[in-house]
């Protein structure tokens, strides 16, 4: 198993011994850059974050630790969210 199959339907941010989906929580895919195939929990993303993305510090991006990776919908309501880039 590579590492891109390993990662895919982890949800980004969970613990490691536990890293799929919850019931009763949606998730969006994100598509592209350093988290692709990972899903975000979106259940509780107000409309802002749900219409212009999100920045989810990661240390694999190109700015490494403290670093963010920029994600947003493909199109309103839309569950992938595609990487916009990263930064500082």
């Amino acid at each position: 198993m590579d590492e891109t199959e390993f990662m895919r339907g982890r949800v980004y941010g969970a613990d490691h011994d536990d890293p799929g989906p919850r019931e009763g929580r949606v998730y969006a895919e994100l598509s592209g850059g350093p988290l692709d195939g990972l899903l975000l929990d979106v259940t509780d993303h107000g409309t802002a974050e749900q219409r212009h993305g999100v920045g989810l510090p990661t240390e694999i991006g190109r700015y490494g630790p403290g670093g963010r990776a920029v994600y947003a919908p493909r199109a309103a309501g839309d569950r992938v969210y595609e990487w916009r880039g990263d930064v500082p």
